[in-house]
């Protein structure tokens, strides 16, 4: 196979282009730039190479080559291919927290913010991106105290007077638009504050008020003066949270390295001079050389996040630099410096960065081999042929007879892998029924896998269940069914609900409780599966009573409530005569319900 493919690489031509390597499945498993396609594809299968390089190409079957006309369109082509195949050599940056945005609806009468994972031509305002869901939430918060508007869930001017003011009015946290009193002239020109803070104009936002309260006193309008000074009061107090604000809006990144048992790349954010914020990558070990390896990272980071600083200092010389700068500089609208520091304050900030990236790496390493002592215990604690790499873990969710459903995590090496978690509506049962529950979801599970449905491939070391022996048994027995013989294992609860023991499907049982590193990863599973059920459960229950009675006139949550307690489901409510209905809520509530369901059957 490599004397044809070697043979294959010599008929390439010596032009710029990307390199696209299949296997045997001809699945993507790596793309590559080059500025002589057929030098560096004949490399591949000529002499020897890295472990991981060696690896890639004994799993190559055959690829392909597109010509560019320079290398700054090689440059493009390949991050465009990167993005579309995902492959598994390449340097990925599966980022869990995401880089969420803030989210202003401009269309609304009371604007309000939210996060969203990405922009959209809807017409509303986007700021950001920021470091994680968490800090976007900080940001929010910080803002909305500081300027007194709402944080609440009521919806303006709907909810006006509708109920007294939540605690952040009497803490002086909001203005507190709910009620009829409070002049709604406040509201706007406080979201334009907020947005000049999100767009990091606060020292032009400051030296407007300035300006405002200053002409309102001298004309002697003393309120609006003092109205104009707690706002410029407020908005320095948010010095001490500005650096996560400014991350977003940043003016220059350094870029640090580090290549070791971990690979770690860590971006330190500056504005206006100042420190910002930090963010870091880690992955394992690049296939590519580190100057290859730096330049196929900053495409994709800056992709992902959408913001561009105007001047990026880099640890080492990159050949591509030149094309790259130009590629982010068409993107963000602005010129995009790219630099190596030589000497002096610049190099410094750059040895720093460096740094950073190799403490990161360090800690990762020192997580990671905890995880792998956790897991070697585990294996020798339940006595498994090999060690529990992939652990799945099966939940059941539901209230009553009302939206059953399942749920499945995956913990690989010890973390988890929510890319391949897995939700299941239970279709076998319409009554609770957890033992049906699991069977079903257990069979489903792997009944795909056995088929190589994409996605269920991939096969456990490891099976857990939330449950005591009889849940296990359930599980053992679906597995059986199928033919497949898995090391299964049910979670067996204390009466704090932490998992205190693990028992097999005969019913032996198995102490953890003594080993503390033991205890919290096994408890950590079952809280994530049990979260996981729980959150999918309430997300149908939600959608079908949004679709359902929150649309029928004078069905409030008190009456909606009272309703599901009764009937226990939606479809025994549809079925439900009048008189039935009429028993629970007033009659004409009972005939509107009545009504919405048997006028969408004759429809």
């Amino acid at each position: 196979m490599t004397e044809k493919l070697r043979e294959k690489a010599n008929n390439l031509p010596l032009l710029p282009g990307v390199y696209i390597m299949k296997n045997d499945r001809g699945e993507v498993i790596y793309v590559g730039k080059a500025k002589l396609l057929k030098n560096r594809v004949v490399s591949y299968f000529r002499g020897e190479h890295l472990p991981k390089v060696e690896a890639m190409v004994q799993k190559v079957s055959d690829f392909d080559v597109v010509v560019a006309q320079s290398e700054f369109e090689a440059l493009v082509l390949e991050n465009s291919l990167i993005k579309r195949h995902m492959p598994y050599y390449n340097i990925l940056l599966r980022d869990d927290k995401g880089y969420p945005f803030i989210r202003l609806d401009t269309k609304s009468e009371y604007p309000t913010f939210s996060i969203a994972p990405k922009t959209a031509s809807d017409g509303a305002k986007y700021f950001g991106p920021f470091g994680g869901r968490s800090v976007t939430f900080d940001v929010i918060s910080t803002i909305s105290k500081a300027l007194q508007l709402p944080t609440c869930s009521r919806k303006f001017p709907k909810d006006i007077g509708k109920a007294r003011p939540c605690l952040n009015k009497h803490m002086g946290a909001c203005r507190g638009y709910c009620l009829p009193e409070t002049d709604a002239a406040q509201y706007k020109p406080s979201i334009a504050a907020a947005e000049m803070i999100l767009n990091g104009k606060i020292d032009s936002l400051k030296k407007d008020l300035t300006k405002q309260m200053e002409a309102a006193a001298e004309a002697l309008h003393f309120e609006t003066a003092a109205q104009f000074r707690d706002r410029l009061r407020a908005i320095d107090a948010l010095s001490n949270k500005q650096r996560v604000i400014a991350t977003a809006y940043a003016d220059m990144d350094v870029i640090g390295f580090y290549r070791g048992s971990r690979t770690c790349f860590s971006m330190l954010h500056y504005k206006d001079g100042n420190f910002a914020g930090k963010d870091f990558s880690l992955m394992d070990d690049p296939l590519e050389e580190d100057g290859e390896a730096l330049s196929k990272f900053l495409s994709q980071y800056y992709g992902y996040r959408g913001t561009w600083a105007k001047s990026i200092l880099i640890p080492r010389e990159i050949e591509d630099a030149e094309d790259l700068s130009l590629l982010l500089s068409e993107v963000s609208g602005h010129r995009v410096t790219i630099e190596v520091p030589k000497r002096g304050d610049r190099r410094a900030m750059v040895e720093n960065a460096n740094v950073n990236a190799r403490e990161e790496a360090l800690r990762a390493a020192n997580a990671s081999q905890r995880r792998v002592k956790v897991l070697d215990l585990l294996q020798k604690t339940l006595e498994l042929p090999e060690a529990p790499l992939r652990i799945e873990s099966f939940d059941v969710s539901n209230t009553g007879n009302f939206g059953i459903v399942a749920a499945m995590t995956v913990f690989s090496s010890g973390v988890p892998l929510k890319r391949d978690y897995r939700k299941f509506r239970i279709k076998s049962t319409e009554t609770q029924d957890d033992y049906a529950s699991m069977f079903e979801a257990v069979y489903r599970r792997y009944a795909r896998c056995i088929a190589g449905d994409a996605g269920f491939e991939d096969v456990p070391n490891l099976l857990l269940i939330d449950g005591g022996q009889a849940h296990t048994e359930i599980a053992a027995r679906a597995l059986s069914e199928l033919g497949l013989s898995l090391p299964v294992f049910g979670m067996v609860k204390d009466d704090r609900h932490r998992t205190r023991a693990l028992i097999t499907a005969q019913g032996r049982e198995i102490s953890i409780s003594t080993n503390q590193a033991l205890f919290s990863f096994i408890g950590k599973i079952q809280e994530e599966t049990h979260r996981f059920a729980i959150e999918y459960h309430r997300q149908l229950r939600s959608g079908t009573i949004a679709s359902g009675l929150d649309k029928i006139p004078g069905v409030g949550s008190v009456r909606r409530n009272a309703l599901l307690k009764h009937f226990k489901t939606i479809k025994a409510i549809k079925e439900a005569e009048l008189r039935e209905l009429a028993e629970i809520v007033p009659q004409n509530t009972a005939r509107a319900v009545y009504e919405f369901y048997h006028a969408q059957e004759d429809g």
